[in-house]
């Protein structure tokens, strides 16, 4: 099993150095990453409008180790929603954040975490478009979920995710799925231990299905990360017999995978959003795409060869 080890160098400063280093990876890592910065961005969020998909937009970095960090990576994201004003493309253009990167980890982090994704959260709802909060692994759980909750008193529109492979996400999945809510389902991309989370893909499938029924029987907007044609048919079918129309939930998957998929669940009339990542601080998010499907890494490993 490779994809542990994967999640593990994701972590390592030594590995960072190395993979960053080799020829090979700018070319692999533009298949998943648009851009360095918002301005290489827009380009690609403009295509993907124009092929009917709607976007969601992540500011890369993690790993903040000081506040002065957070506060860039607050402000990162309202350049971010300066670029998008625009456009105007309302909610067809809404944006992912992760806490650690507003400084959640830090000394008095859960406060200073809420203060800084509320201003962007603010920002957002001025533009008519909403955040989702990402998770990451179990220990910043409860945190992120306090402030989501908290968030939602002024905003209910903002979006929380869920990860199957997590013991506890059914019953967060009966928390959540309330009138209004906005909850992305998601399998798990980080090495979390055997005490919290199942280690077997199909207890993580088969806890992914549950979750799903939980959601699309709830009464918020399941969102459906997955690039899976398994869970995609289940997902329809379970939605068709919740009564629930196409615009009652949506799909998502990330860029740079399955864009014909993406393309015929639009193309049929789907809410079908694409996870955009940019910035420059890449290596983890690039990582965990290595570590999340074999196909990935395959693609990676091929490109090693040929290039060599």
């Amino acid at each position: 099993m490779l994809g542990p080890v994967i999640l593990a160098a994701s972590r390592s400063d030594r590995m960072r150095r190395v993979v960053s280093a080799a020829p090979v990876t700018k070319p692999v890592v533009n298949r998943f990453i648009a851009g360095e910065s918002v301005e290489e961005t827009v380009p690609v969020i403009q295509d993907m409008a124009g092929r009917g998909l709607e976007v969601t937009l992540d500011v890369l970095g993690e790993d903040i180790t000081d506040p002065t960090e957070a506060l860039a990576a607050r402000d990162a994201y309202l350049r971010l929603i300066e670029a998008l004003t625009p456009l105007e493309l309302g909610v067809r253009a809404e944006m992912s954040v992760k806490l650690s990167s507003f400084g959640q980890a830090l000394p008095g982090g859960h406060d200073l975490a809420l203060k800084n994704v509320t201003a962007v959260v603010e920002a957002a709802a001025e533009i008519g478009t909403t955040v989702t909060l990402d998770m990451e692994d179990h220990t910043t759980i409860d945190s992120t979920l306090a402030i989501h909750g908290e968030l939602r008193e002024r905003f209910p529109e903002t979006g929380a995710v869920v990860q199957s492979y997590l013991f506890r996400t059914e019953e967060d999945c009966r928390v959540l799925a309330e009138a209004g809510s906005r909850v992305r389902l998601v399998k798990g991309a980080y090495k979390e231990p055997a005490s919290v989370a199942y280690q077997d893909k199909r207890e993580v499938d088969r806890a992914y299905v549950r979750c799903l029924k939980i959601l699309m029987n709830g009464g918020g907007y399941p969102m459906v990360g997955s690039h899976d044609p398994r869970v995609i048919a289940i997902a329809q079918s379970l939605a068709r017999r919740a009564g629930r129309k196409l615009d009652e939930y949506e799909f998502q998957m990330l860029y740079g995978i399955r864009e014909a998929e993406q393309d015929r669940l639009a193309a049929e009339g789907h809410r079908m959003r694409v996870y955009i990542a940019y910035g420059t601080d890449w290596y983890g998010y690039f990582m965990r795409r290595l570590a999340e499907r074999p196909a990935n890494l395959a693609f990676f490993l091929r490109s090693l060869v040929s290039r060599g």
